[in-house]
């Protein structure tokens, strides 16, 4: 293939897989900041976890919400529980690999919290497990994901990216971070 057709493939690809996404999901983005918001204003917290490049992405939200997206604000309380190396090996290897973020939101996630799953492939152990403890201890919880049954059923909110290809699905759920991010700014500028 040549480079100018790979180019015209990707771009084609990523524009599909985001206007779909957006018109299927647009809504839910809002809903989704808008409990953010809700946890923030009480003191809570927005926790965001994921393997891999969706490691990445939570990193990469969590210091859009805590330093700025958009606009000079008060930081805001969001972590990334794939991000301390220290709790995460030690969940790993004293307990299992499968707990590494449902052990920390254990820890860390109170009643009125936020969790937010990104997962490519929907189907991490991991990512599932965590979303399982957020339920249990009473945490609002969102996946941004790929198409896959059992994470859509644990998730509060599912936003599912219309695609099978995984560059597709990172490249959209960047987007779709960085839309929350402007909206949750939107709203606490609102008041």
């Amino acid at each position: 293939m040549r480079f100018d057709e790979i180019l015209e493939e990707v771009r084609q690809g990523h524009h599909r897989a985001v206007d779909a996404f957006l018109e299927r999901h647009g809504r839910d983005l809002d809903v989704l900041a808008s409990w953010c918001v809700e946890s923030l204003r009480r003191g809570g917290k927005v926790l965001f976890f994921g393997n891999g490049g969706s490691a990445a992405h939570a990193q990469h939200l969590a210091s859009e919400l805590v330093n700025r997206f958009d606009r000079d604000r008060g930081a805001l309380a969001a972590l990334a529980l794939a991000a301390d190396v220290s709790v995460l090996t030690s969940i790993a290897n004293d307990t299992a690999f499968e707990r590494i973020f449902a052990r920390q939101i254990e820890a860390l996630g109170h009643k009125g919290d936020v969790a937010v799953a990104i997962s490519a492939s929907g189907q991490s152990r991991n990512v599932l497990e965590g979303l399982r403890a957020a339920r249990s201890a009473g945490l609002r919880s969102a996946a941004i994901t790929g198409e896959a049954p059992e994470i859509a059923t644990l998730a509060d909110l599912a936003l599912v990216v219309p695609s099978t290809e995984v560059a597709r699905i990172q490249e959209v759920q960047l987007v779709a971070g960085h839309v929350l991010c402007r909206r949750v700014e939107d709203l606490l500028e609102e008041g």
